[in-house]
């Protein structure tokens, strides 16, 4: 008897635990390209989660985007999704959902994402124009006092595919920028944000332009990045 009590006890505490911990929501839905990194982003961001404190729920199915369902979580989080993955009821929820306070984060192909709709690329910040080859480039962090940047070097040499970006927000805060003059097909000029956030219509936004390659997700400092991204949105 005292051992069934026992046993009970921890269930009911591990349960408790998981109700008590915060969730995100991983998206990666495409409907163009569809990048071979996107199984390894999310085998990351679980690990992620794992190590600090949070839960992590993975789909490719959008009509889980309702308000009921998408209250449970502090976070979504799309993950190099790409074309039109929310029809105009999906869409309205995700609206609602960050009016009451969600967060958003947007991981590269996030960008290239929802074109026929003005408030996406309002929330994620900028849309995709096009790239290069992929090749070795500077990134100059020029702000780090965020969770996304406050362990990276003033300037960061690493390897990804390096997006060029149109109708860029006014209203974002650049965290990093690409040093054009370090690599071949930049089109943005001197202000080229590659990473950005700001608070938008009641919740949170944060997108990165790195994390093209499955390599990306084994780079410590990408990582760091990454999670510092995932934990702003959350509300950190």
């Amino acid at each position: 008897m005292a051992v069934f009590s026992f046993s009970f006890c921890k269930a009911e505490t591990k349960s408790s635990r998981q109700k008590a911990e915060p969730r995100v929501l991983v998206f990666s839905k495409t409907a163009g390209f569809r990048h071979d990194s996107i199984e390894k982003g999310t085998e990351t961001i679980e690990e992620l989660g794992n190590e600090n404190g949070f839960l992590v729920d993975h789909t490719e199915d959008a009509g889980l985007f309702t308000v009921d369902h998408l209250k449970k979580y502090k976070a979504v989080i799309f993950l190099s999704t790409t074309g039109d993955v929310l029809n105009d009821e999906q869409q309205r929820a995700f609206e609602n959902y960050i009016h009451h306070g969600g967060g958003y984060v947007g991981v590269h192909a996030a960008a290239d994402t929802e074109y026929d709709w003005p408030w996406y690329n309002q929330l994620a910040g900028a849309w995709f124009l096009s790239h290069p080859k992929q090749q070795e480039a500077t990134i100059l962090v020029v702000d780090k006092h965020h969770l996304a940047t406050r362990h990276l070097p003033d300037t960061w040499r690493r390897w990804d595919e390096w997006y060029n970006y149109k109708s860029i927000s006014p209203t974002i805060h650049v965290l990093m920028k690409l040093d054009e003059k370090s690599y071949e097909g930049g089109q943005n000029g001197d202000n080229h944000p590659i990473a950005w956030y700001h608070k938008f219509e009641g919740g949170r936004a944060f997108y990165t332009g790195l994390g093209h390659t499955k390599e990306s997700y084994d780079d410590v400092a990408f990582r760091q990045h990454l999670l510092g991204g995932i934990k702003y949105a959350m509300g950190k």
